[in-house]
Parts: structure tokens; C-alpha cells; sequence
């Protein structure tokens, strides 16, 4: 299915396209059209007509399609925002860099690291942008943790601890056939595997451990689905790291970071929506966040944000504000880890993350990235 064109603006934002028109992709085409002055959004591709059509309305965008290929190929976009199910996302990201398009892919890169390795050597030979969807590093909590473990505030890191509790109901998890095998690592707790690389410098994941089940949903175990985890990560500096995950946290969207070292610690997140507590006779309270995008609103935008600065800074000629997003030895490590993490659930054996990939260490100075945000 083709779309109408239409004239090139004359400041010559970033011309964005979203691929994906579903509840992440939705909220990056807003941020898009809405919240961020030095891009556009140009064009909306998702295979379920009704839902681009929709969005597309709401944010008064021409230019709508069926077919990814068709904004991947539109001379007037810049960059593409890839928003869809994550077995699209290699593929996605090839396309476009053949295409000479820069490239913002949300989480993860592929199902696979030979699967990523090929389409990052499609980017690299193409000498496109590509940066990947680690929100936490945009949260002003998490980045100014960062900030106080490269000031040396916890000395070397020991102990880390992430955490990722998706907001629940009482009914339990909605539809859980449709949750595909091993979402728990790949989609889930690959989030805490990139923060906790983050949060431990120069260091790589060794070995991982995990161990999950079927608690929330037990009645789906039978389909592959797990929705409770616990995975130790051990890495090359010593320290030893825990992450956990479950899909039913009925309080609220709960995301913690903490690392402890031998200086001291510093800790990030939480469900509070504010630090306002109310006092009655019933006891404390403090309202909670249930989204996602609400937790995460700003961090969505300001990772959103810095590929648009870097993609304007690098057609500009001119140098760069902050430094580089996450790129691929960021989202290769975390995939490698939950790689692992996926086959030690299954046999019940720690594995050596050397056996999924050979890592390197991914040295980015992400405290500054809100320089460019």
C-alpha cells in the first residue's frame, strides 16, 4: 500500500518514521509529533490498517501504510523509529540501513546475537546511526546513580540488584497465550540485563543462573508462558548481580536499581508516583504508577530525543550534544544475557554467557546524555 507525499519542510527537522503502531510505538510517534522540537514525524507503517489509521489521525500525519517498505524507501524520511514485535526487528533494522536510514529499534535487537551481528554489519557498512530502546539509562534516577558510581561514591561494585514488576489485575495476567516463550528475558528483564551492565563499568557478564516458573498464570505453563524469574548474573570484576521479574504486581509498575560496593551504595527507582504519603486513621499511602508510560514518560522521550539530536548534529556537520545511545555491544551484551538466562531456566544449569557470545566491555558515559535530550 503507497502513501500520498508531500513537500519537504523548510526547517528541516528530523524526519522520523514510525514502524509499529501498537502502545509503544503509539507513544514514540506522539513524542515524535509532540514533544520533540527538532524532529517530525513524517510517515506511520504497521500491517493493522485501523490502528495506523488511528494514530495517525490523532497526530495528523499524511503519510500512513500497510508496508514498512514503503517508509523505509520514502526519499523524505531521515530516520526510522522501529516499534514492532520484536522477531521484525533485524530484519527492520537491514532494511533500513540499506536504505541509508538511521535507526532507533526498541528492545531487542534480534532473537538472536547472530541474528543482531547481521544487521549491525548492514549497519555499519551502510555508516548509519542505530540506537536501541534502554530507557532506564534516559531516567534521571537511574542516570544520576550512574552519574554517583563514576564519581566513586559506591567504590567497586559488589552486590547489584534491578527489578521489573508489570502492573497486574486481580484476574491475574490478560491473555496470557499470546505472550510468547522466554518474554520474561528477551522483552522483560533484558531491561535490567542492560542496566545492570550499565551500572557495573567496564565490567562483562560471565555466567548466569536463573530460575522461573508459572505463578501467576500457572494455567498457561503448558504454552511455555513464565512469568516469574530470578537470574544471578556474575561478572568479569567479581561483583555478583541479581535480577527479577514478575507480571502481576498488583500495586503498581515497580522498577528498582540498586549496586553496593565497597564505598557504599545508591539505589533508583520505585512505583511511587510521588513522595507525597497521606497519614489516616487507616494507616500510610502513597499513590502508585500503573504504566509504563507514565513511569518512564520523560526517559521514553529523552532517548527518543538524543537520536534525534544525533542524527540532526551528524547531517548539520556539526559535533554532537552528550554522547552516543546505546548502541550494538550494549543491546548484544544484555541479549546475550538473557539468551543465557532463557537456556539455564530451561536445563536448570548456570551457563557461561561465552557460550551464547564472546562480549567486550561497552563503555558509554550515559550520565550525559540529558545534555542532549
Amino acid at each position: 500500500m503507497s502513501y500520498l507525499q508531500h513537500p519537504v519542510s523548510e526547517d528541516r527537522p528530523v524526519r522520523i518514521a514510525v514502524v509499529g503502531a501498537g502502545w509503544i510505538g503509539s507513544f514514540h510517534a506522539e513524542s515524535v509529533a509532540r514533544r520533540i522540537p527538532n524532529a517530525r514525524l513524517e510517515a506511520i507503517a504497521d500491517p493493522a490498517l485501523p490502528a495506523v489509521e488511528a494514530l495517525a489521525s490523532r497526530l495528523g500525519v499524511s503519510k500512513i501504510s500497510t508496508d514498512p517498505a514503503d517508509v523505509i524507501s520514502d526519499p523524505e524520511v531521515d530516520a526510522i523509529l522501529i516499534a514492532a514485535p520484536a522477531r521484525f526487528h533485524s530484519s527492520l533494522i537491514a532494511a533500513a540501513a540499506r536504505a541509508g536510514k538511521d535507526v532507533f529499534c526498541e528492545k531487542p535487537g534480534g532473537r538472536t546475537v547472530e541474528e543482531l551481528d547481521d544487521a549491525m554489519a548492514e549497519a555499519e557498512a551502510a555508516g548509519v546511526i542505530v540506537q536501541f530502546g534502554f530507557n532506564r539509562r534516559y531516567a534521571a534516577d537511574f542516570a544520576a546513580a550512574r552519574k554517583l558510581i563514576d564519581d566513586g561514591v559506591v567504590g567497586t561494585p559488589q552486590l547489584l540488584r534491578s527489578l521489573t514488576r508489570d502492573p497486574g489485575t486481580e484476574a491475574g495476567i490478560a491473555n496470557p497465550e499470546r505472550i510468547p516463550p522466554n518474554t520474561i528475558f528477551l522483552e522483560t528483564l533484558i531491561h535490567d540485563f542492560d542496566t545492570l551492565n550499565w551500572l557495573n563499568p567496564g565490567a562483562v557478564p560471565v555466567r548466569v543462573h536463573a530460575v522461573a516458573d508459572t505463578l501467576v498464570a500457572p494455567e498457561a505453563k503448558a504454552g511455555g508462558l513464565l512469568d516469574t524469574a530470578v537470574v544471578t548474573v556474575t561478572y568479569s570484576n567479581g561483583a555478583i548481580a541479581v535480577a527479577e521479574a514478575n507480571f502481576n504486581a498488583l500495586y503498581g509498575y515497580d522498577v528498582r536499581g540498586e549496586v553496593f560496593g565497597s564505598g557504599g551504595m545508591v539505589t533508583a527507582g520505585g512505583p511511587q508516583a510521588t513522595s507525597a504519603t497521606g497519614y489516616t486513621a487507616g494507616g500510610m499511602g502513597t499513590a502508585t504508577v500503573r504504566l509504563n508510560v507514565d513511569l518512564f514518560h520523560d526517559a521514553y522521550t529523552a532517548e527518543v530525543a538524543h537520536f534525534a539530536d544525533a542524527v540532526k548534529a551528524r547531517r548539520d556537520g556539526v559535533e554532537a550534544k552528550g554522547t552516543p545511545g546505546p548502541g550494538w555491544a550494549d543491546a548484544r551484551n544484555a541479549l546475550a544475557v538473557a539468551l543465557a538466562a532463557a537456556r539455564s531456566a530451561e536445563t536448570g544449569q548456570p551457563v557461561d554467557v561465552s557460550s551464547i557470545a564472546a562480549l567486550q566491555a561497552a563503555e558509554r558515559e550515559l550520565h550525559a546524555v540529558g545534555e542532549g535530550a
